[in-house]
């Protein structure tokens, strides 16, 4: 599995909320650090990206 934060991220830092292990605040919008994602944070990120309230995570 592989995420992607897109460009609409308005920063409210959710994701790293949800899961701090996959992401963390740039300098302007939310990033992933690790890829591929591990399979133990696989349903946290999944999580994270259906509760993005800018729909701004791709799980692939």
């Amino acid at each position: 599995m592989q995420a992607k934060v897109s460009d609409e991220c308005i920063s409210c830092e959710l994701c790293v909320e949800t899961c701090p292990e996959v992401f963390e605040m740039g300098d302007s919008i939310a990033r992933v650090t690790v890829d591929p994602i591990p399979p133990e944070h696989e349903g946290a990120v999944r999580k994270a990206a259906e509760d993005c309230p800018v729909s701004g995570i791709f799980i692939t």
